[in-house]
């Protein structure tokens, strides 16, 4: 079946490596990239008056990079499974995003960790947070500053047990993973002394579920902040790719937070998927 997926770009040097890394990631499936850039332009905090004659000038420059950037990674790419589509938006960047994916039934959102401005000081840019926060329907992989490609054999799921398991969120996750017949590394940091008969049950469950895959579960102490723990775990055990789902009160909810974003300074040092999970 063939997927859809969506790479917002704002042409910088950190969008270009997040499209590569995307084009090797689904090397082996037959997709259709779409590629958004969206010419949005806030004067909210401004007393300029914006010309309409503005607006069409950010248009124009917004389709003929798009058209180069389209010919550049045609004419690069050689993969004929791979097509490419240009997507331009007016809106803010998150709601252009959420647009998309109704609109072309997209499969995974792909984008860099950073902007054009290089804003990274303490979590991602701050359209990748508006991104995590805002897309409650498909994955996000978001990929950090040239990051060369390395096949993800190794993927770290970080988990905290307190929420039953969908199949259908699941599954997606199994999805990505099998593309490159990863073992999940399942990783729980033990904040609580012992197990509720909650997460028990969840355990046993994802246990279950994870049962035809390579998989094993880790058990880390509670030491240090939740983000410092990962990479920790994320260095010492090799992993390529960092996995969490996206819930009200999750370690990622928490972590996007402006505050806590000041206080933990979370840098991705490999892939981070994000899943949304709804229940």
């Amino acid at each position: 079946m063939k997927k859809s997926i969506l790479i917002p770009t704002d042409f910088s040097e950190n969008a270009w490596s997040a499209l590569n890394y995307a084009l090797k990631f689904y090397a082996g499936e037959e997709c259709t990239f779409y590629l958004l850039n969206s010419y949005y332009f806030s004067n909210a905090h401004s007393r300029t008056f914006i010309t309409s004659h503005f607006i069409a000038t950010l248009k124009e420059a917004s389709q003929r990079d798009l058209v180069a950037l389209k010919n550049k990674i045609e004419k690069q790419n050689t993969n004929t499974a791979h097509s490419f589509e240009i997507i331009m938006s007016s809106d803010e960047l998150s709601y252009a995003i959420k647009h998309s994916i109704e609109k072309y039934s997209i499969d995974t959102v792909v984008m860099g960790t950073k902007g054009a401005s290089g804003i990274d000081k303490f979590f991602f840019g701050s359209n990748t947070v508006k991104t995590i926060q805002n897309i409650k329907s498909c994955p996000v992989l978001a990929v950090p500053d040239n990051m060369a490609f390395v096949a993800p054999r190794q993927i770290a799921f970080a988990t905290d047990f307190n929420r039953p398991y969908v199949k259908a969120v699941l599954d997606k996750l199994l999805a990505l993973i099998n593309l490159h017949d990863a073992h999940l590394n399942v990783v729980h940091i033990n904040v609580e002394k012992t197990l509720s008969d909650v997460q028990q049950k969840n355990v046993n469950e994802l246990k279950e579920f994870l049962k035809d895959n390579k998989h094993s579960f880790h058990w880390m102490p509670a030491y240090s902040t939740k983000s410092e723990i990962i990479n920790d775990f994320i260095k010492e055990m090799n992993i390529d790719m960092l996995a969490m789902f996206n819930y009200r009160h999750s370690i990622i909810e928490n972590m996007t937070k402006e505050p806590i974003i000041k206080k933990i300074g979370y840098h991705p040092i490999i892939p981070f998927l994000i899943i949304p999970a709804n229940n």
